[in-house]
C-alpha cells in the first residue's frame, strides 16, 4: 500500500542539498530470531529519518520459520538528512503497544546506497544475533515529488516515561541473555519494576507491565540469579487474569504462564504445575495457527512435547481426575504426533486400574481400544511393539476374567504369541514373553480343560526360568507363575509330583523375597494354596497349619486398606474350609465363614472379586447347612446393588449383571433359604431384591441413582461425587508403602466413608427414598395384593414351593414336593418342543402332547397352590390373581395348567381359568409401581400388540390374530 507523507519543510530558492523522493518497499525479513529468547506477538520496522521522525512498519506474526512477510511501502524525502537509520523490533503486545520493542538489528545506511540497487530488491543484512544475521528484503526508487508525505512520519520518540523505562528494560534483558552479568538483570528488574509501579490495576498497559517484569524474573531463575520463582509465577497468572479469552493477547498470556510452570517443574519436580501447564497447553494450542512462530514453539519438543513426556512418567493416576488429564494429554497429540502411541498408552494405563477397582466394562473397553490404536500405529520391527501387544493382550485377559468370553482370551493367546515372535531366541525380553504367554495358556485350560494348554503353558515357564538363572532379578516370578501352573495342573491330573514340585518352587520363589517385596504377600498366597491342596491330598495336619500361618503373615505384611488382603482373607477361608471338610471341627467352619465375610465386605476391593466371594460363601453356608446363608445372599444383593447402580449405561449394567456365574438363580436359593428357615417375610423380601435387580435391567427400568437425579440434582450429585471420592482412596490405597502415608489414607477414607453416610441418610430423609440402597420391606411389598392375592412360584436347587402373599396378615407357604429344579427344566424344554411341533399339525389334529404337559402343571403346580387358596384362604369365585414366576417355572404356562378330567356325573372337572382370573408380574414393586402411574393419568390407556406375520423362516403365519386383536377391541 502506498502512503503519500508531507514535506517536512516548505520549499525554498536555495537549497542546500538536491531534495529526491524515494519510495521505500519493506518487502521481508528473515532469520529474525530474538536476543532476549522471548516469543514476540509480532515484527515491526522502524525507519528513523532524522532524530525527530521515523516511520515504523506494520506489526507481522513471525512465522515458524523466523522470517516475516511485510510489503509495506512508504514515501521518504532525502532533504532532512544525508542517511537514515533502519530498525528491526519485536513487539510483546499484539493490541495496545508499551514502548518501542526490543531491538533485534539497527544499521546507519545513506540515501545513495540505499538507490545504488536499482529498481531490484535487495537484501540489508544486520549484526550477528544467537547464530544468525538478521536481514531485511527491500527495495527502493526516486519518484516524482508529492503531497501528504507527513502523514506516514510519527514523532520518533513519545515522550513517556513508561515507554522510556520499558525499552531500557528490554535493552538490558537483552544484554543480560546474550552477555550475562547479573548487573544487567537487576537493572532490567528495575526498569520494569519501575513501570509497574506507575501501572495501577485499572491502567490499560498493566498486563504487559506484569508480563514484562516476570520475565526478567523468569530470565534470572532460569540462570539461578533468582530463586523466587513463586512471585514471577504470580506476575504471570495476574497478567493473564488482565486478558479475556477475546484479548489479541490471550494466547500469548497462556504460553508465558505454561513456561514458567514448565519451568517450576524442571527446578522443583512440582506434579501440579505439569497438570496445569496439560490444561493450559489444551487450551492455547487450538489459539495458535499453523505456521506460526508460536505454535512451533508451544508445539515442539520444549513446550507441549516436554508436559506430554513429563507427564507421561509421572505415577499412574486411576482417579477420575488423573484420567480426565490423560484424555487432555491425549487431545494435545492428535492423529500423526510422534507421541500419540505413548499417550494412549498412558492413558489405557490409568483407565485399566479404574477398571480392576470399580468393574466398569465400559473402562476395560476404552483400555483395550486405547491399546488396539495404540498397537496399529506401532509399526512392525518399531522397539515399543512386542510392549504394546503384550498390554492390549493384558487388558483382553482382564476382560476376560470378568466376562468369560472365550474369543478375548484367544486373541490375547495370539498377541503374546506374535511378541513371542519378536523374541527370538537371545532376545533380552523372551523371559517375560514366555511367562506372558504361559500365563494366559494356563487362563484357557481353566476355562475349556485342554490338556495341551497345560503341558504348554508349563513347557513356557521352564523355558523362561532356564533365561531366569539365579541371581536374576526377576526369577522369583518365573518360580511363582510355573508352581501355579503345576499347581493347576495337579487339580485336573493329580499328579502328585506337579504338586510337590509347585511346593518347592513356591518356597524358592519366597525364599528370593527379601521381606519387603511388594509381590511377597501374593507368592505367601500361592504357596498357601498348594499346601491346602497336598493337605487334601495326604491329610498331614502341618500342610494346612502352615498354609493358615503363611496367609496370617501375608495379611499383616499389608495395610488394613490394601485392597489385597481381600485375597488373603480368601485364602484363609479356603484353608479353615479344607480342614474342616477332615478334621469336621466346627471351630474351622466357623473360621472360614469369618474370613468369608471379611473378605466379601473388604472395601477396597473391586466389587466383582467380592460378589463372587460372597456367591461362594452363601453356596458353602448352603452345603454345610450354616446358619450365616441368609447373610451370605444379602450381601449378594447389596455389592451387586452398588456394583451396577453407578455404571454408565444400561448395556454396562446389563453386562455387569450377567458377568458372575450363578448370579441368576441367587434370588430364588435366598427365598428357599428363608422358607427352610420358616422365614416366610424375609423369603418375600429377598426374592423381591434379587427379581428387582434383574427385572430393572431386563426392562430397562431406572436405578434409584437415576430417579434421585430427577427428585434432588443436587443431592445426587453429592452421593456420586463422594461415591468417586470413596472408591479412589480406597483404589489409591494400593499404591502406598509407607506406613505413615498409609494411616493419613486410612483416615482420610473413614472422614469420605462418614460423609458418604451422611449423605445417604438425607437420601433416605426424603420420603420417596426413604429405602434408598435397603432392601424392600414385606410391608410395602403387601400393597401388590390389594387387588388380588400375588403368587410368588419359587424354583431353587434346594427346593421349590409357592408363596401366597394376601392383602394384609403374613404370606403362606405352598410346598411343591413333587417338583424339583431338574424336572421343572425338563418341563420347560418339553412345552417348547410341544410347541414348535404342534406349528407344523393341522388344526384339527388334538394336541395330545400339550395335554398331557398342561396336566403335569395342574397336577404338580398349581393343584397344591389352588387347595390352598379354596380352602385355607376362602379365596372367592372368579377373583383376580396374580402369578409371580421365577427362574424355570417363567418358560411354563402356569395360567393354562388344565386336569383334563371328567367327573361321575359327567362334567369336566374345571381347570384355573375357570376358578380364577389370572394376571402375571415380574415382580411385586412393578405391580404396586405400575398401579402408581396408573394414578397420575388424567384418561387411562390400554394398548394391544399382535404380530400375525413372522420374519423370514422363523415360521408360518398366525391366522388368528387379527380376529383375536378384533375380539379385545369390542370387549
Amino acid at each position: 500500500m502506498l502512503h503519500v507523507v508531507r514535506r517536512l519543510f516548505r520549499p525554498t530558492i536555495t537549497r542546500s542539498r538536491e531534495e529526491r523522493h524515494i519510495r521505500l518497499e519493506v518487502i521481508s525479513g528473515k532469520n529474525l530470531r530474538i536476543p532476549s529468547q522471548r516469543i514476540p506477538a509480532g515484527i515491526h520496522v522502524s525507519i528513523n529519518v532524522d532524530s525527530r521522525r521515523r516511520w515504523k512498519s506494520a506489526l507481522k506474526v513471525l512465522s515458524s520459520e523466523e522470517s516475516v512477510v511485510w510489503g509495506d511501502t512508504v514515501i521518504l524525502s532525502s532533504r532532512a538528512s544525508h542517511a537514515f537509520s533502519v530498525e528491526i523490533r519485536a513487539s510483546y503486545e499484539a493490541d495496545r503497544m508499551l514502548g518501542n520493542g526490543e531491538l533485534i538489528g539497527k544499521l546507519q545506511i545513506s540515501w545513495d546506497e540505499l538507490l545504488n540497487h536499482g529498481d531490484e530488491p535487495f537484501d540489508l543484512s544486520f549484526s550477528r544475533v544467537r547464530g544468525v544475521c538478521p536481514s531485511l528484503t527491500l527495495k527502493a526508487a526516486v519518484v516524482h515529488a508529492c503531497d501528504n508525505q507527513n502523514d506516514a512520519l510519527s514523532d520518533s520518540h513519545v515522550d513517556c516515561e513508561l515507554s522510556r523505562e520499558t525499552d531500557a528494560g528490554h535493552a538490558r534483558f537483552a544484554k543480560y541473555v546474550t552477555r550475562g552479568g547479573v548487573s544487567h538483570l537487576n537493572h532490567a528488574v528495575q526498569h520494569f519494576q519501575l513501570v509497574l509501579d506507575q501501572c495501577p490495576v485499572s491502567h490499560p498497559d498493566r498486563a504487559t507491565a506484569l508480563t514484562n517484569l516476570a520475565w526478567a524474573r523468569l530470565g534470572g531463575f532460569i540462570r539461578n540469579d533468582l530463586e523466587d520463582i513463586d512471585v514471577t509465577t504470580s506476575l504471570f497468572r495476574d497478567a493473564l487474569a488482565l486478558r479475556p479469552q477475546h484479548h489479541l493477547d490471550y494466547p500469548s498470556s497462556l504460553y508465558n504462564l505454561t513456561e514458567v510452570l514448565t519451568w517450576r517443574h524442571i527446578k522443583k519436580s512440582t506434579t501440579a504445575d505439569i497438570r496445569e501447564a496439560a490444561h493450559l497447553y489444551r487450551e492455547l494450542l487450538p489459539l495458535c495457527p499453523n505456521g506460526t512462530y508460536l505454535r512451533s514453539i508451544a508445539a515442539g519438543e520444549n513446550g507441549v512435547d516436554y508436559v506430554i513426556n513429563e507427564y507421561n512418567n509421572l505415577p499412574i493416576d486411576a482417579s477420575d481426575e488423573g484420567i480426565q488429564l490423560r484424555r487432555v494429554i491425549l487431545e494435545l497429540c492428535p492423529l500423526g504426533h510422534q507421541i500419540r502411541p505413548r499417550a494412549l498408552h498412558w492413558l489405557a494405563e490409568a483407565v485399566e486400574p479404574r477398571f480392576e477397582q470399580c468393574g466398569s466394562i465400559d473402562d476395560i473397553d476404552e483400555a483395550i481400544q486405547l491399546r488396539r490404536e495404540t498397537v496399529s500405529l506401532c509399526p512392525k520391527g518399531h522397539a515399543d511393539c512386542r510392549t504394546y501387544l503384550n498390554n492390549l493382550a493384558l487388558s483382553l485377559v482382564l476382560r476376560f476374567d470378568h466376562q468369560g468370553k472365550p474369543n478375548d482370551l484367544d486373541e490375547a493367546i495370539y498377541l503374546y504369541e506374535e511378541a513371542l515372535r519378536l523374541c527370538l531366541v537371545g532376545h533380552k525380553s523372551r523371559d517375560s514373553s514366555l511367562d506372558n504367554l504361559g500365563g494366559a495358556l494356563v487362563a484357557r485350560f481353566n476355562t475349556h480343560g485342554d490338556i495341551d494348554d497345560i503341558t504348554r503353558a508349563v513347557s513356557l515357564h521352564r523355558e523362561a526360568l532356564t533365561l531366569r538363572p539365579s541371581g536374576h532379578p526377576h526369577r522369583d516370578t518365573t518360580l511363582g507363575s510355573l508352581a501355579v501352573a503345576l499347581d493347576i495342573r495337579y487339580d485336573n491330573l493329580h499328579v502328585i509330583e506337579d504338586l510337590n514340585e509347585a511346593i518347592d518352587w513356591s518356597r524358592e520363589s519366597l525364599r528370593l523375597q527379601q521381606l519387603d517385596h511388594p509381590g511377597r504377600h501374593v507368592t505367601l498366597h500361592n504357596l498357601s494354596s498348594a499346601l491346602c491342596s497336598r493337605f487334601t491330598q495326604t491329610q498331614e495336619n502341618e500342610d494346612v497349619d502352615e498354609a493358615i500361618t503363611l496367609c496370617q503373615e501375608s495379611l499383616a505384611l499389608l495395610s488394613s486398606l490394601h485392597p489385597d488382603r481381600y485375597f488373603s482373607y480368601m485364602q484363609l477361608q479356603q484353608a479353615y474350609l479344607s480342614r474342616f471338610r477332615i478334621l469336621h471341627d466346627p471351630a474351622d467352619l466357623s473360621l472360614a465363614i469369618e474370613n468369608f465375610r471379611l473378605a466379601s465386605r473388604h472395601p477396597t476391593q473391586g466389587f466383582p472379586e467380592r460378589i463372587t466371594e460372597a456367591i461362594d460363601w452363601a453356596r458353602q453356608a448352603e452345603v454345610y447347612q450354616h446358619e450365616s446363608a441368609l447373610e451370605a445372599y444379602q450381601m449378594c444383593f447389596e455389592l451387586f446393588d452398588s456394583h451396577v447402580m453407578t455404571r454408565s449405561s444400561i448395556i454396562s449394567r446389563r453386562e455387569a449383571a450377567t458377568a458372575f456365574n450363578g448370579a441368576q438363580s441367587l434370588s430364588v436359593d435366598a427365598a428357599s433359604c428363608a422358607i427352610r428357615r420358616d422365614n416366610l417375610l424375609r423369603a418375600v423380601e429377598l426374592v423381591e431384591q434379587g427379581r428387582g435387580q434383574q427385572w430393572s435391567l431386563a426392562s430397562r427400568l431406572r436405578t434409584p441413582v437415576e430417579d434421585l437425579e430427577s427428585a434432588n440434582p443436587t443431592l445426587a450429585h453429592n452421593y456420586l461425587e463422594l461415591s468417586k471420592l470413596v472408591s479412589n482412596t480406597a483404589q489409591n490405597s494400593a499404591t502406598i508403602t509407607d506406613r505413615a502415608a498409609a494411616d493419613w489414607a486410612e483416615t482420610e477414607y473413614r472422614r469420605l466413608t462418614r460423609q458418604w453416610e451422611a449423605v445417604v441418610a438425607e437420601i433416605r430423609g426424603i420420603r420417596a427414598f426413604s429405602r434408598f440402597l435397603l432392601p424392600p420391606l414385606y410391608e410395602g411389598l403387601q400393597a401388590a395384593a390389594r387387588q388380588g392375592l400375588v403368587i410368588i412360584l419359587i424354583a431353587s436347587q434346594y427346593s421349590c414351593s409357592a408363596i401366597i402373599v394376601p392383602p394384609s396378615g403374613d404370606p403362606h407357604h405352598v410346598p411343591l414336593p413333587s417338583v424339583t429344579l431338574v424336572e421343572l427344566t425338563n418341563l420347560k424344554d418339553r412345552f417348547a418342543r410341544a410347541i414348535r411341533h404342534a406349528r407344523i399339525m393341522g388344526p384339527k389334529v388334538p394336541r395330545n402332547d400339550l395335554i398331557v404337559l398342561l396336566r403335569t402343571v395342574w397336577d404338580t403346580i398349581m393343584l397344591p397352590i389352588v387347595n390352598v387358596l379354596q380352602h385355607g384362604l376362602k379365596l372367592k369365585f372368579l377373583s383376580r390373581i396374580w402369578l409371580c414366576p421365577t427362574a424355570a417355572f417363567t418358560s411354563i404356562p402356569l395360567h393354562a395348567a388344565h386336569p383334563f378330567k371328567t367327573n361321575a356325573d359327567g362334567s369336566k372337572e374345571p381347570c384355573l381359568e375357570d376358578l380364577y382370573i389370572c394376571s402375571y408380574t415380574p415382580t411385586l414393586s412393578a405391580l404396586v409401581r405400575s398401579r402408581q402411574m396408573m394414578k397420575k393419568r388424567v384418561t387411562p390407556s390400554f394398548v394391544t400388540i399382535g404380530q400375525g406375520q413372522p420374519g423370514a423362516g422363523k415360521g408360518k403365519e398366525l391366522l388368528a390374530v387379527d380376529s383375536e386383536l378384533e375380539l379385545v377391541q369390542n370387549k
